[in-house]
């Protein structure tokens, strides 16, 4: 039996990162995605693109910082270091980039071992077992965008009040999902990648401290960013690009003053505003990663951004979320 599952990549576009402090979210999945290929075999091979590895001893099992530890998490968490697999993962997604690289390849992996186990569960459970691995057995800490952009796909308002303290997996919270591509027609961005990676985790934990020792910048500055993204949906629906511009920027700069973006995000989105671009903020977390640009003259824009550091640019669409399709042999 062959399993394929793919899973999208996602890129904030307002609300980020109140997803992980009981905030609200806008968010759109991109065309690029991640995919896993799970096999029988008579050894547990894992190949994540062009580097392969077998785990044969218990010890290859546990974690080790490298780029095979995402399988590494799922197998023990579906108690599956028994089993023996050929599982292959590519991906069109930047590794590291802030736009849910790795929740792609995670959620990809989750659901081929549900198909393969014949268990079906809801999308919304799918999307907090998914966080759950990520929080608990690779020890990243991150909010809940990630994991239900990558499970839903699709441009949605999210909302995640009551969900700012972790819990287990059988009391979480489901979070409100709201599509919106019906209703929006027109996505004037642009999304530049840097080219750095960044550990999302590293980037979120200290900010994650702050707020749990109730620093009032945090606090104030996420509750504040929430409410942006519930006044933008309006705009965003409306095509009141001018009030959801003043959001973005508006969030961007909230954000910048509580955790720095990094040297080139901040060369590019001060490259984007000074030559026409609406607005421009982080798509996902700093000190890397990609950020997203308001513009109604992209063409334009990738010329400068590519200038100003852009290595590669994303395309911003409403795509269906993970999926998994089974091929007997």
């Amino acid at each position: 039996m062959r399993i394929v599952a793919t899973a999208p990549g996602r890129a904030g576009i307002i609300g980020n990162p109140t997803d992980g402090y009981g905030g609200s979210v806008i968010s759109c999945s991109l065309a690029e995605r991640a995919r896993v290929v799970v096999e029988d075999a008579d050894e547990m091979r894992l190949t994540v693109g062009e580097l392969t590895t077998v785990l044969s001893r218990p010890g290859d099992y546990l974690l080790k910082n490298d780029r095979f530890d995402v399988v590494r998490a799922v197998l023990q968490f579906f108690s599956a270091t028994d089993r023996a697999f050929a599982i292959t993962i590519t991906t069109d997604i930047p590794v590291q980039g802030g736009l849910s690289g790795s929740t792609a390849i995670l959620a990809s992996l989750v659901a081929a071992f549900l198909k393969m186990a014949n268990r079906q569960v809801t999308r919304h459970y799918l999307a907090e077992m998914v966080r759950i691995i990520e929080l608990n057995y690779l020890k990243v800490h991150c909010g809940y965008q990630d994991h239900y952009m990558t499970v839903f796909g699709g441009l949605n308002y999210m909302d995640f009040r009551e969900k700012e303290n972790y819990r287990r997996l059988a009391d979480e919270i489901y979070a409100t999902v709201e599509p919106l591509e019906s209703t929006v027609r027109d996505l004037p961005f642009l999304l530049a990648h840097s080219g750095l990676k960044h550990v999302s985790g590293q980037v979120h934990l200290p900010v994650r401290e702050r707020w749990l020792e109730g620093e009032q910048q945090v606090v104030e500055g996420y509750r504040h960013i929430a409410g942006l993204a519930r006044r933008a949906k309006r705009a965003l629906v409306e095509a009141d690009w001018e009030t959801l511009a003043e959001h973005m920027n508006e969030n961007q700069r909230i954000q910048d003053s509580i955790s720095p973006s990094g040297e080139r995000n901040d060369r590019m989105i001060k490259t984007a505003l000074e030559n026409g671009a609406l607005a421009a903020k982080l798509a996902g977390a700093g000190g890397g990663g990609t950020i997203i640009v308001l513009t109604h003259d992209g063409q334009r824009q990738k010329d400068l951004l590519r200038q100003a550091g852009a290595a590669s640019f994303l395309t911003l669409k409403p795509s269906r979320g993970v999926e998994v399709t089974v091929e007997e042999e």
